[in-house]
């Protein structure tokens, strides 16, 4: 299996989509801060991912399951059912503002694993 069809490449680009959908999911909640009744967005995806790679694993953990079990696994989103707020609000701005900052390094990571296996692939090319 060449590298651009690996288990590895597929989670990086799945891992991508995640972070991607959990910062749109972030910026909403910091947008509608001060709307009444706005409940807080929340994406998963980790949970639900080693649960399927768990299962894959315990039938025999073939790369075809595992990469099936990788590419089938959905990002979540959900609303908290919390509110901060006496007008039903559940945004609290510092948290989300904290986990965006998280989210940006967690981006960061993953584009500089991509950037490095790249990277790799291009040496040898050119030789």
């Amino acid at each position: 299996m060449d590298f651009l069809s690996s288990n590895a490449a597929l989670m990086l680009q799945r891992s991508m989509g995640f972070l991607w959908t959990k910062q749109s999911c972030i910026l909403d909640n910091i947008s509608n801060a001060e709307t009444p009744g706005y409940q807080t967005k929340y994406a998963t995806f980790e949970e639900s991912l080693r649960q399927a790679i768990q299962s894959a694993s315990g039938q025999g953990g073939s790369t075809k399951e595992i990469r099936s079990a990788i590419e089938n696994t959905p990002v979540q989103t959900h609303e908290a059912e919390e509110s901060t707020r006496l007008d039903g609000n559940g945004v609290n701005i510092t948290e989300q503002m904290v986990e965006l900052a998280r989210n940006g390094y967690q981006m960061q990571y993953v584009m500089d694993a991509i950037s490095s296996d790249f990277s790799l692939l291009r040496t040898a090319i050119k030789g």
